[in-house]
């Protein structure tokens, strides 16, 4: 019993090992803005996701640009001893979640209020080798 949990423990290290990750935290942009730049790129090789990131326009492309930047720069300090054009990196996972939200008060006619809500998000990329 124990041999095996070994084993599969060390299978688990071997795969996090190929892997990279980025976290950007409390971006000030919507989460629903975010998820749909993020769907464009998750799944795609890292050239190409790099490429639909530099030529899309919304504002939410430019901040998972250098996320996506910084992952794999994180991968490049954990497997100094390969290179990214043998290893064929991909984006496999790339998750959107909410973050903090401010709200605010904004008047409204008759002596009422509207409430305001500015929405953040955290996300989080992964980047791994396709095999």
């Amino acid at each position: 019993m124990g041999a095996r949990k070994r084993l599969k423990a060390e299978k688990i290290k071997e795969e996090k090992s190929r892997m990279a990750f980025a976290k950007l935290n409390n971006s000030p942009i919507a989460p629903r803005k975010m998820r749909l730049v993020a769907d464009l790129i998750r799944g795609e090789e890292v050239n190409k996701a790099l490429n639909i990131l530099q030529h899309n326009s919304k504002d939410a492309a430019i901040s998972l640009e250098k996320l996506l930047r910084s992952a794999l720069s994180n991968w490049e300090q954990k497997n100094e001893d390969k290179s990214m054009e043998e290893e064929n990196l991909v984006v496999s996972s790339i998750q959107v979640d909410s973050g903090r939200m401010l709200k605010r008060i904004q008047p409204a006619p008759q002596g009422r209020a509207h409430r305001i809500r500015k929405r953040s998000n955290h996300v989080t990329i992964v980047i791994d080798s396709a095999i």
